[in-house]
Parts: structure tokens; sequence; C-alpha cells
């Protein structure tokens, strides 16, 4: 897609959401969008390789959880994958610190091409899964915001997110539309690990008829240090 289609393809989404990129902000997208390509030939990073699809299902729809984030906030990125939300949310966040955190040391060696092209500053890209991660000095309870894209089922990804989520902090959980089941079927992991449910918003992405619901869970108590359990445990054996 040529420059200026996108400037304007993105610029446009973006405002329908209330929210205004700049020239640099839009140069920084498009050049991830031509390192996610470029990638995606050697690797499998994602199935979506048409640019309108990539702007609206990968961008666009990152940043629709920017307004969640404050400007002092320490933010997590689990599962990040090829950056989705991190990334996107760390061009519109510049001071920001972030951690984009994947199991798949593939897909950190892209993410970290991304940074150093895109010049992004205060982030880290972090091969590891969580259950690992959170046993380095200094993470566990120390993010003020952990994200999270369609990772797993919310009692399995709450396990994940909250031992990492500082008291007063919050998870924002992107899902798919149809999850009243999942969210019921969460409730009892939510309140064991130490969470309560704020809110549930509902959003659709600009020009197209795709919702999702975005799940906010506040910090309220401190989560037990067994959680999360082993690798593969919290998929196994789901607290219900």
């Amino acid at each position: 897609m040529e420059k200026q289609l996108f400037k304007q393809e993105i610029g446009q989404k973006a405002k329908n959401m209330e929210i205004t990129l700049d020239e640099n902000q839009i140069n920084k997208f498009y050049k991830y969008m031509e390192l996610l390509l470029e990638w995606n030939e050697k690797m499998n990073l994602t199935a979506i390789t048409e640019p309108n699809e990539i702007i609206l299902k990968h961008f666009i729809d990152s940043i629709t959880i920017s307004s969640y984030i404050n400007s002092e906030d320490k933010v997590l990125d689990i599962g990040t994958g090829a950056g989705f939300p991190g990334i996107p949310l760390k061009i519109l966040n510049k001071e920001n610190e972030f951690t984009v955190l994947d199991s798949l040391n593939k897909r950190i060696n892209f993410l970290n091409e991304v940074i150093q092209k895109l010049k992004l500053e205060k982030i880290r890209a972090v091969h590891s899964r969580a259950e690992e991660f959170i046993k380095i000095a200094g993470e566990r309870e120390s993010y003020d915001i952990i994200t999270s894209r369609a990772v797993a089922k919310l009692n399995v990804l709450l396990e994940y997110m909250l031992p990492f989520t500082k008291l007063g902090g919050k998870c924002i959980c992107m899902k798919s539309f149809e999850i009243d089941e999942e969210i019921e079927e969460a409730k009892k992991a939510i309140e064991i690990l130490g969470g309560k449910i704020e809110k549930i918003d509902i959003i659709t992405l600009p020009e197209s008829d795709i919702k999702r619901k975005i799940v906010v869970i506040k910090k309220i108590k401190n989560t037990l240090e067994k959680y999360p359990r082993k690798a593969g445990t919290p998929e196994k054996e789901p607290i219900i």
C-alpha cells in the first residue's frame, strides 16, 4: 500500500475512535507493517496480510484500549505474538514503560528489530513464559496495566496476568464479543487470584461490524505466591 493511502486509512479509522495520530506515529505504523509483511514471508507471524486488514484488525484493534493507560503506567503485554497490542500502544504512549512477553524466540527477534527500526524507547521484548518470568526478582505485582489479546480463556489468562498486577492495577483483557459464559466461568478464578471485574466495555471497530468486549479486572488483593502454577497446569486444570 502506498504511504499516502495508508496515512489516510489509518488516520481516519483512528479519528473514528477519537484518537489523533501525528505524522511520526503514522510513519512508525507504516514501517511496522512493512516489517511485519517482510518477516511473515520467513515465519508465521500473522494470517492477516492485506494492508487494510492489518490497519483495522491489528493496529486499530490494538489501540482501542489506549484510553485505559495513564501517563505514568508501567505496562506488560502477555503473549504478544507479533506485538499486539503492545507495540501499537507503545507507538501512542511514548513515555510509558512497556514490556512485551512471548514464549517463542523467533517472535522476540522480530520484535527487537521492530523496536530498533521504529526507534522505540522504554520498551523491552522478553523471551519467556509467564510462569518463568514471574520468578524474576521485581516482576511480581510490579505492573500497573497488564494487557493480552485473545491468548486463552479468561480463567486461564488471568492466572498469568493477575500475579504481575500491582494492587490497584488493572488487567485489560481483549476478548471476542460472545464471551458471557467465559466470564461466568472465570468468576471464581478472579476472586481467588485477587481481582474484581471493574467493567466490561463493548467496542465496534470503525467502518466494520467487528465487535469485541474489553474486560477490565482490578487488582484488589495480593495474589497467592503459588500462582501462576507450573507450565501447562492452568490450561489443563483451570480454576473453576
